[in-house]
């Protein structure tokens, strides 16, 4: 069908699963954190998705997918990280929130691209990973990222005006 193992099928169904919950967060609570259940599902789903993902091989040996996924666990380290640390210190919670967005976002690069260079069966999309359209699509969903992460850090700056405000 899409050349998919059932490895690889398990794989892309937990990032679907990961993206779905990372919206619901979004959409909920106004960010994605550990301390939502989506959030929670979200990052656990990233994870899974993450670790299965250095175990595919598609494209030949270790390759730019894998360092991606890399890079990905590295952020929710930080996030995770920063999460923990916000009771202490303001800044963690902007760093929290980009960092869980910034894995958000990264679940697009390798989602666009295994998907866009597979679909239409017999004449995909993109042609290859390196297609400029693919190029120019991912540019596009960044943009859509930066603008969602302006939204979170303006309306977590806004609350902890009003949180300020409203102390005696």
């Amino acid at each position: 069908m899409l050349n998919l193992s059932p490895f690889g099928l398990f794989h892309t169904v937990l990032g679907l699963v990961a993206v779905g919950a990372g919206i619901y967060a979004f959409f909920r609570h106004g960010k994605i954190g550990y301390a939502t259940k989506p959030g929670r599902l979200f990052i656990w789903m990233t994870i899974v998705t993450c670790v299965t993902g250095l175990f595919i091989f598609h494209h030949g040996g270790f390759g730019k997918p894998h360092v991606l996924s890399i890079a990905t666990l590295v952020v929710l380290v930080v996030a995770y990280w920063a999460e923990l640390r916000q009771c202490r210190q303001r800044w963690a919670l902007y760093l929290a929130t980009a960092s869980y967005s910034l894995a958000f976002f990264l679940h697009f690069i390798p989602g666009f691209t295994e998907t866009l260079t597979r679909i239409p069966l017999g004449a995909p999309w993109a042609s290859s990973p390196d297609d400029p359209k693919l190029a120019m699509l991912i540019g596009g969903a960044f943009l859509v990222f930066l603008a969602g992460l302006a939204f979170q850090l303006v309306r977590l700056r806004l609350n902890q005006q009003s949180v300020a405000l409203q102390k005696p």
